[in-house]
């Protein structure tokens, strides 16, 4: 199947979404101010729920960050450790070899 095939393909699935969302408007057994309520109440409650999604993801977010942070923090002390005591070896192995020489 071509990207052309399926791209028509699922404008056509899209197409008959939207019909049959159209039909059963059409045959709700509600009037039609109390269907618009409806949606907009389902609408109010989606735009609640995506609200607070959002809020999730971002504490989520903040928190990896701030584990990251840490990590860094942790990660550099080490280094920074290893570097002296490098640093320091290297000094008492060189000024041992002068004394001895």
């Amino acid at each position: 199947m071509s990207n052309r095939d399926s791209a028509s393909g699922v404008l056509w699935f899209i197409a008959g979404l939207g019909v049959g969302a159209a039909v059963a408007l059409l045959y709700a057994p509600q009037s039609g101010s109390e269907t618009r309520e409806m949606l907009m109440s389902k609408a109010e409650e989606s735009r609640e729920k995506m609200k607070e999604q959002a809020r999730r993801a971002r504490e989520s977010a903040g928190e990896w960050m701030d584990r990251g942070k840490e990590a860094y923090v942790q990660q550099k002390e080490q280094f920074r450790s290893a570097y002296e005591a490098g640093r320091q070896a290297y000094k008492e192995a060189t000024t041992g070899n002068e004394g001895g020489v």
